[in-house]
């Protein structure tokens, strides 16, 4: 008898296997369509980059994917700008995150956050060339974020201990930031800079106008 329960207990039920294999089939779905999904906000930020004019279609040929599927993610192109702008938040706040702000001297972590925000540069860029973008993507223009306030913090430890300057407001600081990635983001896009190159001059200009 005892052998008998061992061995039931060791073997697979119809129903368990059923419901492991419909488990995996929804799980390998949630994937295919977490890609699809990426797909095409990227090709969105892409083409969008090229033609703020640019149809659900154009997005479409661009992500390799046909219309209906587009569709079926973001029924109405306001859908699809809302979806990148959140996602441009995302990614803002996940870059902040990895420059560890609250970490070592604040001239070092203020390179590893310039560093981290140029790679968003083709996100960013729509939100600065487009104006209408704000409000195309539900974001608020003007509006303190979350990264917002991890940057003046930083600004403003440097300022305490004398490594940033503390002469010059928090807040322009953090203008004169975003103000170099845009030179360095136009000068990469518009005179074919190489991306290296315009991070430095960045990083270099950057380190001149913050220093104590």
């Amino acid at each position: 008898m005892g052998s008998d329960r061992t061995a039931t207990q060791g073997t697979a039920t119809p129903g368990s296997a059923t419901r492991a294999r419909a488990t995996a089939t929804a799980a390998r779905e949630s994937t295919t369509r977490a890609r699809t999904r990426r797909a095409i906000l990227d090709a969105a930020v892409t083409r969008l980059s090229a033609d703020h004019a640019a149809s659900l279609a154009d997005v479409a040929e661009a992500a390799g994917v046909g219309r209906t599927t587009v569709h079926r993610y973001f029924p109405e192109r306001s859908d699809l700008l809302a979806a990148i702008g959140t996602d441009v938040g995302e990614r803002l706040e996940a870059a902040t995150a990895r420059a560890r702000l609250d970490e070592g001297p604040a001239p070092e972590a203020l390179d590893r956050l310039c560093l981290e925000y140029f790679e968003l540069g083709d996100r960013l860029m729509l939100l600065y060339d487009v104006p209408q973008f704000w409000a195309w993507s539900g974001l608020e223009e003007g509006e303190e974020t979350p990264s917002d306030r991890a940057l003046i913090t930083l600004v403003q430890r440097g300022q305490r201990d004398g490594t940033l300057d503390p002469d010059v407001d928090s807040t322009w600081l953090q203008s004169v930031l975003w103000a170099l990635l845009y030179a360095a983001w136009e000068q990469t896009r518009d005179y074919d800079t190489p991306r290296h190159t315009a991070l430095s001059l960045c990083l270099r200009t950057l380190r001149k106008a913050t220093a104590a």
